[in-house]
């Protein structure tokens, strides 16, 4: 049995009963006392989502996945599939399954939001026949969502072709991911989504407003390259950001071949963006510590200088999901 579907939430099932007992599954919570949607229909999922477990990670990490998945749940009702594959040397042949269902209230007593959970444990050589079994634990006319945490070889990621293709988003995080899933040339790639930018929203809002105050020209005209530090701990959003800005000053006019660089970060700072100018007059800085929830920002463009201290946080992991999903 996998460790990490030996550590989540569910009650064991034949696979050959998933459905039947999916069917079941609100009737026997309410007979257990446990929480289950009234009558009038409160389970109805919006979403369809694969949650795919890789071998990078750990019991732990998938308890934390799953509960922000959860509490993502709890704005979106979904079905939701967990893949927990076995490492390839494992001496296991069968494929094995849990379910789970959860509810949450909302403002009033009718308002009641459900998601429910297939959890599947399958050995490594059997991955070839895991498109028909998922294919029976998705709602039927719903959107698929796939999301792939902490894989090890974006070359594997082709065994699961039918994943990618049928996928409305492929969500990875590119801090658990590795360097090459940037880039990579997935079969969908205008679908795919890093969830370690989704969880800018907030720090490219904040720098989007301030930077559409001036022109184009202003902004790409006399640029000389751009550089982004980031302390350790945040070394994905940092080169997300950095991507995002470069090619937003691209589309203001800026050449490709002008540089963008990853360099070192000086405590306090967590993240902090500069752009180089060869005008000497011309400046912007943006320096942020998400431990303060603070960041420091200081431009000047023709002369207008303007120094500011602006909100800095990231989004929660349930908000990025839903970010990188329908955004």
């Amino acid at each position: 049995m996998s460790a990490i579907f030996a550590t989540l939430p569910g009650h064991e099932v034949p696979v050959s009963e998933i459905s039947a007992r999916l069917a079941r599954l609100w009737e026997e919570n309410a007979t257990a006392g446990l929480p289950a949607p009234d009558r009038a229909g409160g389970k109805a999922s919006q979403i369809n989502l694969v949650l795919h477990f890789g071998f990078g990670t750990t019991p732990a990490d998938a308890e934390i996945q799953f509960r922000n998945t959860t509490r993502f749940a709890a704005r979106y009702p979904s079905r939701v599939v967990v893949l927990c594959p076995h490492q390839p040397e494992a001496p296991i042949h069968e494929m094995r399954a849990k379910i789970y269902g959860e509810c949450f209230l909302g403002r009033t007593r009718h308002d009641t939001r459900c998601c429910e959970f297939v959890l599947l444990s399958y050995p490594f050589a059997a991955r070839q026949y895991l498109e028909s079994q998922v294919s029976i634990c998705l709602t039927p006319d719903l959107p698929l969502y796939y999301w792939a945490h902490h894989f090890i070889a974006t070359h594997h990621m082709a065994d699961y072709r039918y994943l990618l293709n049928q996928a409305q988003r492929f969500l990875f995080d590119s801090g658990a991911s590795p360097a090459d899933a940037i880039g990579y040339p997935w079969p969908k790639p205008e679908t795919v989504r890093d969830l370690a930018l989704a969880r800018l929203l907030p720090v490219r809002q904040s720098l989007g407003q301030f930077l559409a105050r001036y022109t184009p020209a202003q902004l790409a005209g006399n640029l000389g390259h751009v550089t982004l530090a980031h302390s350790p701990a945040y070394r994905a959003e940092g080169a997300a950001l950095l991507r995002w800005i470069s090619a937003r000053l691209h589309a203001c006019g800026a050449r490709p071949t002008q540089p963008a660089e990853i360099v070192p970060a000086i405590p306090p700072s967590d993240l902090c963006l500069t752009l180089h100018y060869t005008d000497a007059a011309t400046t912007f800085q943006w320096c942020g510590s998400l431990a303060s929830g603070e960041a420091c920002l200081v431009a000047n463009y023709g002369g207008q200088r303007t120094s500011q201290t602006i909100p800095l946080q990231l989004l929660p992991p349930e908000m990025a999901l839903a970010d990188a999903m329908f955004f």
